[in-house]
């Protein structure tokens, strides 16, 4: 709270014509850069001593398990089936050469997940078993999908094209099965914007701001081919869309979950919401006639441009 660049950031916030919690709370330590999680992939806890020499093992540059809620907790206690399947885990528990990304997986931070490893193992799988799972009518309601990082597109690792050609094979295999197909949104999306500048609309949320656009799209029966929607999102609306769908509570009083849909100004600028702060749930992008599932008008009633 009092170091240098804080209270800019806070005296900024105060000046905006529409109230942005700082969401920055004393005595509590903020991630800024990528460390590694608490937990291994085969759930034995990180161990800051174990490599007290080099430090430069993974285990140095590390964050506890945290007690943090996740939407996999949430998914839980609803009883809605989920997995993670990550690309290379299988390899990386049996302590193979992997490429599995230990930091992409959110569930390896929490200790309500990978403290027990019942939920590990119902939770936790490999991208081979995405493959399975779909031929074999096995899918859960909600699966997060991370390539290894031999085929994310991440620069540092891979190939955009090799990206491309795993989502082919994941949207032609799901596809394949009609009847999943039919009830399914695959939502693809990338965890940076690779350092493009961007011209559009960036919404300062709280504390820690937000950042440059990155590329979103849905693919589903659902969804009108060909269009680009206007409306505010942030990689929070994706656990907005999911909390929606499954009438799930957000995940905490201060997480950003809680910030209302946008409401557009169509005569002005549609990337700019009148309410801010506010991040969008993903509805604007699907079309399920005059009402959806849940009793609520039609999202998708207006023409878009693109």
């Amino acid at each position: 709270m009092t170091q240098p660049g804080v209270p800019a950031i806070r005296n900024y916030l105060a000046t905006l014509p529409y109230q942005a919690s700082p969401n920055c709370a004393a005595n509590t330590f903020y991630a800024i850069n990528n460390f590694f999680p608490g937990y291994h992939p085969d759930g034995h806890p990180a161990n800051p001593a174990a490599f007290p020499a080099t430090k430069d093992q993974g285990d140095f540059f590390f964050i506890p398990p945290q007690n943090v809620p996740t939407i996999g907790d949430a998914l839980i206690a609803r009883n809605v089936p989920w997995v993670y399947y990550g690309g290379g885990f299988n390899d990386a528990v049996a302590g193979k050469p992997n490429a599995f990304c230990p930091i992409c997986n959110p569930m390896q931070y929490a200790a309500s997940i990978y403290g027990n490893s019942t939920l590990i193992k119902a939770h936790t799988k490999d991208i081979v078993d995405f493959f399975a799972d779909v031929a074999n009518d096995r899918l859960p309601s909600v699966s997060f999908v991370k390539p290894s990082g031999l085929v994310d597109g991440h620069p540092q690792s891979s190939k955009l094209d090799l990206f491309e050609a795993l989502l082919d094979n994941i949207v032609d295999q799901v596809r394949a099965k009609p009847e999943l197909f039919a009830e399914t949104a695959i939502i693809v999306t990338w965890d940076e914007s690779g350092g493009f500048y961007d011209s559009g609309f960036i919404q300062p949320v709280d504390f820690f701001g937000d950042g440059p656009r990155v590329p979103l799209l849905v693919i589903s029966p659902f969804s009108r081919g060909g269009n680009v929607v206007h409306t505010y999102y942030d990689h929070v609306s994706v656990t907005k869309f999911i909390e929606r769908n499954w009438k799930l509570k957000p995940l905490s009083p201060r997480s950003r979950d809680n910030l209302p849909n946008p409401i557009a100004d169509e005569d002005d600028n549609r990337y700019v919401p009148r309410n801010m702060p506010a991040i969008g749930d993903l509805m604007e992008m699907f079309h399920f006639g005059d009402r959806d599932d849940r009793g609520n008008r039609d999202h998708d009633g207006r023409d878009r441009d693109g």
